[in-house]
């Protein structure tokens, strides 16, 4: 009965596509877009490698893990655990494998680099473009998957405003939260002024009815799932002539959440984490300029600073922190940095680009211990990173193009402190870390076939590295592990031949592609002395990252999208996964998070005029998942969910809507122990200028 309905519910409607010409999407904001292989779509658009933010509206896709997963190869998960962080996957390429940037800069936690995507809002995001396995070296070290980058809004009228509220409801219909955003622009001859604000709230979120309950959650509204996060953005741009433009940006973001328990586990095991402040700013400059009719040259300079604070207490109440098992977590980031680019015409048919990047982490953070209460000293660690890349763009023929390019990374480590053990000696002190640097060679090269204006094929090869994080370098992990601070790059080689075509009201996209995975970091078993006093030492069984596992991904990526008529049309992508990693620490192991099997599917029904229905499913087959002992790998299960959102245009400028996602309330889980949410239901309007 489900799968009529669902069948009913799609194949009534009209691909977003199909009402393009009739909405008005937001402005990318071009200064801060990166490189990626995409094809002009406006409107609803979901493409291969970018989204238009009125799919992200027309979804109702709040946060970042949420949006990017209605694109083909892009997967969201959770990490689960004790830090509930949201993820993201791109072509089985993780966060650390995959960079973040916001209008091309960077957004790096030089501690462990663990990105909550679930705190990034995208209310205020024009696109979002996502390089997948082939990210331009010309964009900056660290994208050995790709790259995912959020791109701002940027006003194109005198007066640009948009005011959206969205009341959001659990299962049985009671408040459980709200976003709303608020964004105000001007575009002037010679200047453009832009604000936005965006806030999430979101007090609980129901799990299925279906759901048993445990000792550790009673059913119903999800215990801990409260989540608070807001974003602010501001720029100012100069435009003096018809080639040129100067912008300089404000973003700031805070957001605190507390963690949802493993629903098994027992209650002695779990650890009660919360995060009263997870907290990001960056004020930056961009600039793009013409040396001539030839040449071009493009500048980022930017500052960005990271505040977080993880608490740990007692026990569920999150009243106490009396035991040793409770603490405060602080971390306080900084990072200067810049990029310039010069492109150059050699002749009509090659032009050269090469491009520098710097950029300069600080490290601080210290933790105060319980029952004694007392706070370590400041642990500092400093690093800087270095990119040269060069890329020339050659024109075959007139529908022949070759892009070939090449870099050199370096990371200089130049302060690395811990406080704890140290190896061989009693207690616990400040102290430093051998200094080791490194650096990485990257190369890569790219056909392009464009006969016609409606085809467009690619065959591409890249080959890029990442660099490890402190954490992987020197973290002692609760005293489970060992420093290695010689630990090198991982190392990726990736293949894809894809290509796009537009049969008349159909447009057709796809790619196959292949990454080879060397000098993976995996946690291997070692032994080291342990003394508790000068002479007493004892053999202690912990692990240390080694560059040990090797392995790949491949799969298929296709996506459609058709007009049937004015009113009525469909669209579907789908991506075949695969992915082998071989860990010589454990036999067992399984790589997690991604759904060999994923699909999306839409409708956009426009019955009468100013009516839009659009139902969607999400679809994906079973994934690997690890217990928390991480000794136990199962299949989570597939699912199916139904979503389904209306809306009303009351006026030219003013759009109520209401919908629900998973309609059909299924229980589903992308990690083990960790349910997600079950059926809801929001209502929203929307005023545009």
């Amino acid at each position: 009965m489900r799968a009529g309905i669902i069948t009913l519910i799609l194949f009534s409607g009209v691909a977003p596509g199909a009402l393009a010409a009739e909405v008005e999407t937001a402005e990318p904001f071009t200064l801060g877009q990166i490189i990626v292989i995409a094809p002009d779509q406006a409107g609803v658009a979901i493409a291969s490698s970018t989204l238009s933010s009125e799919a992200i509206y027309t979804f109702n896709r709040g946060t970042l893990d949420e949006a990017v997963s209605l694109m083909p190869g892009v997967s969201a998960s959770n990490s689960g655990g004790s830090r509930n962080e949201r993820l993201i996957f791109v072509r089985g390429f993780d966060r650390f494998q995959v960079p973040l940037s916001i209008d091309g800069i960077r957004v790096y936690l030089p501690a462990d680099n663990r990105l909550d995507y679930g705190r990034f809002l995208t209310p205020d995001i024009a696109e979002v473009q996502v390089a997948k396995g082939y990210a331009s070296v010309l964009d900056g070290p660290g994208a050995m998957g790709g790259a995912v980058n959020l791109v701002t809004r940027q006003p194109t009228k005198a007066i640009e405003a948009e005011v959206r509220g969205t009341l959001s409801l659990d299962r049985d219909i009671d408040y459980a939260g709200f976003n709303v955003f608020a964004l105000l622009g001007t575009k002037q001859d010679n200047w453009y002024a832009q604000g936005s604000y965006a806030r999430n709230f979101q007090d609980h979120w129901d799990l299925p009815g279906g759901f048993t309950p445990t000792a550790s959650e009673d059913g119903g509204a999800r215990d801990f799932s409260r989540t608070r996060d807001w974003r602010v953005n501001v720029k100012l741009g100069i435009t003096p002539n018809e080639t040129d433009e100067y912008s300089i940006s404000y973003t700031r973001q805070e957001g605190s959440k507390n963690a949802p328990l493993h629903v098994s586990d027992t209650v002695a095991t779990q650890r009660n984490w919360t995060w009263p402040y997870w907290n990001i700013e960056s004020i930056y400059f961009l600039s793009s300029t013409a040396l001539g009719d030839r040449a071009t040259l493009k500048t980022r300079v930017y500052r960005n600073t990271f505040d977080n604070l993880l608490a740990a207490y007692d026990d569920v109440t999150q009243t106490t922190q009396t035991r040793p098992r409770a603490f405060n977590s602080y971390y306080e980031d900084e990072a200067w940095g810049g990029s310039a680019e010069l492109g150059v015409d050699l002749t009509d048919t090659n032009r050269l680009s090469v491009a520098a990047h710097y950029r300069r982490d600080r490290h601080v953070e210290f933790q105060q211990s319980f029952p004694a209460g007392t706070t370590e000293p400041d642990q500092v660690n400093l690093e800087e990173t270095w990119s040269v890349a060069a890329e020339n763009r050659l024109r075959l023929s007139p529908a022949l193009t070759f892009i070939a390019g090449a870099s050199i990374d370096w990371r200089d480590l130049k302060r690395a402190e811990e406080y704890g053990s140290v190896p061989g000696l009693p207690g616990n002190r400040l102290f430093s870390y051998p200094i080791r640097n490194s650096s990485a060679l990257s190369g890569q090269g790219q056909i392009v076939w464009t006969p016609d204006a409606a085809t467009r094929i690619h065959a591409s090869v890249s080959s890029r590295a990442r660099f490890p994080s402190i954490f992987e370098r020197f973290s002692a992990r609760f005293g489970g592990a060992t420093s290695n601070p010689g630990l090198k790059a991982e190392r990726a080689v990736n293949y894809e031949i894809g290509g796009s075509r537009q049969y008349g009201a159909v447009r057709v996209e796809g790619a196959a592609f292949y990454s080879r995975l060397s000098n993976v970091i995996v946690a291997f078993p070692t032994i080291i002395e342990v003394c508790t006093a000068p002479g007493v030492c004892d053999p202690q069984a912990v692990t240390q990252s080694r560059n040990l596992g090797k392995g790949e991904n491949y799969g298929v990526e296709l996506a459609v999208d058709a007009r049937l008529g004015d009113t009525l049309g469909l669209g579907a992508n789908y991506t075949w996964t695969h992915r082998d990693l071989d860990d010589p620490a454990n036999a067992a192991f399984q790589p997690t998070g991604v759904p060999e099997h994923k699909a999306f599917v839409w409708a956009d029904w426009s019955p009468v005029s100013r009516l839009h229905v659009v139902p969607n499913v999400d679809i994906a087959s079973s994934r690997w998942t690890v217990n928390t002992a991480g000794t136990r790998y199962s299949k989570t299960g597939s699912y199916v969910l139904a979503n389904l959102r209306i809306d009303l245009d009351v006026t030219e400028t003013v759009t109520i809507g209401m919908g629900a996602r998973n309609l059909f309330d299924e229980a589903y889980q992308l990690t083990d122990g960790f349910p997600e949410p079950g059926r809801s239901v929001f209502a929203s309007v929307r005023a545009r200028l």
